[in-house]
């Protein structure tokens, strides 16, 4: 791609969110609405009312709240109204994250750790273990903490929040998520079998030799009924 179409690309993805945000209001309640969808949405899921269709919801509320996060990330810097960040009280990010952290765990399990790489940009690294309930326990703490903002009418700061947290953290984190869920269902919905990864845990920095030593066999009629999948044809 030449230098003048990435910047007219550029530019294009500016004027939409600028557009977006003519009406300050309109642009805020959109990406709010959908923080707030995929923060009830997981939550609900974590519950384990409906196992089978978790991994589905999943991948739907993913995909649709890194849409969120293009916009806020095509968005020029939001600059909030205080140089310092306001007090939002006592949290309980830490305490409802670890909770819902271990629910997804348990509901994800036996497929919840796969690995990843963290900078595509960064010189040739070893792929590293992850975790999906980690990554949206993760995800969900970022964004409650601007939603904090919002309910309590600080819109701009809000808004601030998740486009820094975008770059700096969740933004990351839910592709990386985003990634293993769609493989997890690619590989139910073409009828191939995972790879095990028994013994992988995320203490562990582990090598592609070493990943393919822990590869075994989990076929996908294993998991295609608990979480809610069809085996292709």
């Amino acid at each position: 791609m030449s230098d003048t179409t990435l910047q007219a690309t550029t530019h294009d993805a500016r004027g939409a969110a600028g557009t977006a945000a003519g009406d300050p209001d309109d642009f805020a309640v959109q990406i709010s609405d959908q923080v707030e969808s995929f923060i009830v949405t997981v939550t609900e899921v974590a519950k384990g009312d409906e196992p089978d269709s978790a991994v589905p919801f999943l991948l739907l509320e993913v995909s649709q709240l890194l849409l969120a996060g293009g916009r806020l990330g095509a968005h020029e810097d939001i600059v909030p109204d205080e140089r310092y960040e306001p007090d939002l009280g006592p949290e309980r990010d830490a305490e409802d994250g670890a909770e819902l952290r271990e629910r997804l765990a348990v509901l994800l399990d036996p497929v919840d750790v796969y690995s990843e790489v963290f900078d595509p940009y960064e010189p040739r690294k070893a792929p590293v273990a992850c975790r999906i309930s980690d990554d949206l326990a993760d995800v969900v703490t970022d964004l409650r903490h601007g939603m904090a903002h919002y309910r309590a009418g600080r819109t701009v700061e809000a808004l601030w929040w998740w486009q820094f947290s975008y770059f700096s953290n969740w933004g990351s984190t839910a592709s990386a998520a985003l990634r293993a869920l769609q493989s997890l269902v690619a590989h139910v919905r073409l009828n191939q079998p995972l790879e095990e990864l028994d013994g992988l845990d995320t203490d562990e920095d582990l090598g592609e030799e070493s990943l393919a030593e822990e590869a075994g066999k989990v076929m996908a009629d294993e998991i295609a009924g608990p979480l809610g999948l069809r085996k292709g044809r």
